[in-house]
């Protein structure tokens, strides 16, 4: 897999149509991140860029401060992994290679050419705004930052059924099957890929 292919197939996995059941609008006003609780999810991904799509099988913790994304082929393969913590952000092939930055934006930028916003998937997917940074709220609820555009859907229990970020050039979409937000402890301080 080419290292481009890496974040773009974890983009992709993260952006898919919603299921049928049914979807509330984001309620919350998306209020500022002071903190976000631990979490793992797994769903599916689909990714948008310049009229070409597609779609992978994702799992994504976040706990400890450490956010780990696998990204999965439908038959659970995994074809690459994201992981930030304090030390900053890996990314692993599905051969084990592994490229490293201190910033989501400049291994994306390497890898891609352009920036993916992986460093506030976690916030945002909380129904979150980026604290002390500068947003604006739409009048159909969706936020902007960071030159994205974010809305979010909740299922009946109130938990985030789709998270959808659109760029100029990219749109990602996120299908959550299941989010567990009292996950098991985990007392992983760091990637686990980290050498």
């Amino acid at each position: 897999m080419k290292q481009t292919n890496i974040l773009s197939a974890a983009a992709l996995t993260l952006l898919i149509t919603a299921c049928a059941r049914p979807e509330l609008p984001q309620q919350n006003g998306w209020q500022p991140a002071e903190t976000v609780n631990d979490f793992s999810a797994e769903g599916r991904i689909a990714v948008k860029l310049e009229g070409k799509g597609s779609y992978a099988n994702f799992d994504w913790t976040y706990q400890n401060q450490v956010q780990t994304i696998n990204i999965n082929t439908p038959i659970g393969s995994t074809v690459g992994q994201l992981c930030q913590d304090n030390q900053g952000v890996l990314a692993v092939d599905n051969k084990g290679r592994t490229y490293e930055a201190a910033t989501a934006q400049e291994l994306s930028n390497r890898l891609l050419g352009f920036e993916l916003p992986i460093q506030y998937l976690h916030i945002w997917a909380s129904g979150k705004r980026v604290a002390g940074a500068p947003y604006q709220l739409l009048p159909d609820s969706r936020l902007q930052q960071f030159d994205w555009t974010i809305s979010r859907t909740l299922n009946s229990n109130g938990k985030p059924k789709t998270l959808l970020l659109e760029s100029p050039k990219l749109t990602l979409r996120l299908a959550f099957d299941n989010l567990d937000d009292h996950p098991e402890g985990n007392t992983q301080t760091q990637c686990a890929a980290r050498k």
